[in-house]
């Protein structure tokens, strides 16, 4: 019975919030020859993860607006060729374009368009009231711009 007091009496000089009974819980080594943790730092790992992914998604995206400005200035310039062909096709030819060759769109007197093989340095005398563009066919029959007149 004595040997119970003397368990009972113990009281433990080291204090409690010091001491655990799962020391592989603990974020430093629990006996002198235990491993060295050093504890990282947090912030400085995530800012520098954080940082590299904004660098690396900025860089997508800048890559990708490009892409897009491209695109619309393709778009944009089918579509010119579209309104052009339209304005050519609208006009009055008195023949057969062939591809790759050069004309000539003028407005006569009455407003309308004309296409012409002569261009506007080749007349003696112009005979149309405005030189709007020289042209070229292209393969899928629409038209390039090589020169603009003054008011097109």
């Amino acid at each position: 019975m004595s040997e119970k007091l003397e368990k009972e009496d113990f009281i433990n000089p080291i204090d409690p919030d010091k001491i655990t009974e799962n020391p592989s819980t603990l974020p430093y080594a629990h006996t002198v020859g235990g491993a060295v943790i050093k504890p990282t730092k947090q912030g400085v790992i995530r800012s520098r993860a954080l940082n590299a992914m904004e660098e690396q998604t900025d860089m997508q995206l800048r890559q990708i607006k490009q892409q897009i400005d491209l695109l619309a200035k393709q778009a944009k310039a089918i579509q010119d060729r579209k309104e052009l062909a339209a304005l050519i096709y609208g006009a009055q030819i008195q023949f057969k374009p062939e591809i790759n060759h050069i004309y000539h769109l003028y407005q006569n007197k009455e407003g309308e368009q004309v296409l012409s093989m002569i261009g506007p340095e080749e007349w003696a005398k112009p005979k149309f009231e405005k030189f709007l563009y020289t042209v070229k066919l292209l393969a899928d029959h629409t038209w390039e711009v090589l020169a603009k007149g003054e008011e097109a």
